[in-house]
């Protein structure tokens, strides 16, 4: 009979005994803790035809138990509440959210789940055309009115609640800013509509033209004198003729609030030595008002040394 010696591969037998003891030590240690998250809420199986009314929470909460280890391991995504809304019909409809309608991981207990029911209200989809209207921010340069924007496209078909469709009247543009504009300005920006329920049935760019028109009144400031700006030192000078008509141009309401003070007629002779120029008439006119002339539109001015 042959003898088994029970040293032998004594060292494979002792790594096999410590690493059994570092195993039993680590998954005794893993103790079983409780904690709570927030996750996501997926809406499955949405029936066609239907519209929600209002915001779905997206989110729930939910007591997880587990070993310390594996919910330290968890990630986004990871545990995701699921309501499956097959069969839905319009009306108000109460669905429960149980533990078992929780997807998580091997080994992560789902125990609770917070709110426990959630209320959705059902609604048929409708859909219609409504006009596009373009919306207009700012003032255009003083003398210029806006005339009436335009769209392309000038209507678009909307999508939602079928209470919702009825009640809207139009679909609105993204501002068109027309500041300062002396000419038509034209931009391409983005629809859609005040109630977050409503949707558009394809995705559209609209092109807005906004019209920038002079102003339809014109009112005439006579014999404004012209004033020598920016004159050098140790010189004089004449403008003939010394006075000038100002043809300022807005709306009615505009010009009416323009004190003929405020418009003040010039020329600059910054750089000018003694000489003879013909030079342009200049205007400095209230915010209210464009200037859409002088009458004359230059001066003669002389300059002259000072004799000591």
């Amino acid at each position: 009979m042959k003898r088994i010696w029970p040293f032998r591969h004594f060292g494979l037998k002792l790594w096999s005994v410590v690493l059994a003891v570092v195993l039993w030590l680590a998954v005794s240690g893993d103790e079983a803790v409780e904690g709570g998250l927030r996750v996501p809420l997926e809406l499955q199986q949405f029936p066609a035809g239907l519209e929600l009314q209002g915001d779905a929470p997206s989110l729930v909460d939910v007591r997880v138990r587990g070993e310390s280890s594996a919910l330290s391991r968890l990630g986004t995504g990871d545990i995701v509440a699921v309501l499956d809304l097959k069969g839905a019909r319009p009306g108000r409809r109460l669905y429960q959210v149980t533990p078992e309608q929780v997807r998580a991981p091997f080994g992560v207990e789902i125990v609770q789940v917070t709110p426990p029911s959630i209320a959705l209200v059902f609604e048929r989809s409708a859909s219609r055309q409504v006009p596009v209207v373009p919306a207009v921010e700012g003032v255009p340069a003083p003398g210029f009115t806006v005339g009436k924007p335009t769209s392309n496209p000038k209507t678009v078909e909307v999508v939602g609640p079928e209470s919702a469709v009825a009640r809207v009247t139009e679909a609105l543009t993204e501002p068109v800013s027309v500041a300062g504009a002396r000419q038509t300005v034209t931009e391409t920006v983005s629809i859609g509509f005040q109630d977050p329920s409503l949707r558009l049935k394809a995705a559209r760019m609209a092109v807005v033209a906004v019209p920038i028109l002079p102003g339809p009144v014109e009112r005439t400031l006579q014999d404004r004198p012209v004033h020598l700006r920016n004159l050098g030192a140790n010189l004089l000078a004449r403008a003939i003729p010394p006075e000038t008509n100002v043809v300022l141009r807005g709306t009615r309401e505009g010009l009416n609030h323009v004190a003929a003070d405020s418009v003040i007629a010039f020329v600059d002779l910054a750089g000018l030595g003694v000489g003879e120029y013909t030079l342009g008439v200049g205007v400095d006119a209230s915010q209210g008002a464009g200037v859409a002339r002088v009458i004359p539109a230059t001066v003669q001015v002389t300059i002259t040394s000072v004799t000591r």
